[in-house]
């Protein structure tokens, strides 16, 4: 039998004028206890390019549409059991710069209204600190790297991830 295929996903590592960092909070839809923080961004629609998809996922789920969006900066492979499936994804994860902070999530799906709980600005100290589960993992030391090298000049594969 056949593996199924990745699901195509584009997220964006947006960052402010002051270098913060936007994540989503998410939980699962029938345990809130569980929570993490994650990086804007989903699944392809049709025919649509992953930079078409980060633009729309990030405009759906945050309001923002003032972007720069920059290079891929990263790419993982990940699975995890989410709403009682198994959700398994190739990642690419672009830079994105913007200047619009405030945070207007109007286009949500059913199922992000029942698993997205907030939005929140981080710095890279506050990621580095936190004891909050954070995808991709490490992402405090993937944004120092970013901050003090710049954009790799082709993306870097981060460790699969699965749960």
């Amino acid at each position: 039998m056949a593996e199924p295929a990745l699901r195509r996903v584009a997220r964006i590592v947006l960052l402010d004028p002051r270098d913060r960092i936007l994540l989503l909070h998410g939980c699962e839809p029938d345990d809130p206890a569980s929570t993490w923080w994650f990086t804007p961004g989903g699944g392809l629609e049709g025919s649509e390019t992953r930079e078409q998809a980060a633009r729309r996922e990030l405009a759906e789920e945050t309001g923002i549409t003032e972007v720069e969006l920059g290079p891929v900066l990263w790419r993982r492979t990940c699975s995890f059991p989410f709403d009682g499936r198994r959700w398994d994804q190739d990642e690419w994860y672009f830079l994105g710069r913007t200047r619009q902070t405030a945070v207007r999530p109007g286009g949500l799906t059913e199922l992000e209204q029942r698993s997205v709980t907030g939005l929140r600005w981080w710095t890279c100290e506050d990621l580095a600190a936190t004891d909050e589960t954070v995808y991709p993992t490490r992402l405090a030391a993937h944004l120092r790297t970013l901050f003090e090298q710049g954009p790799p000049n082709a993306p870097v594969v981060l460790e699969t991830e699965r749960v």
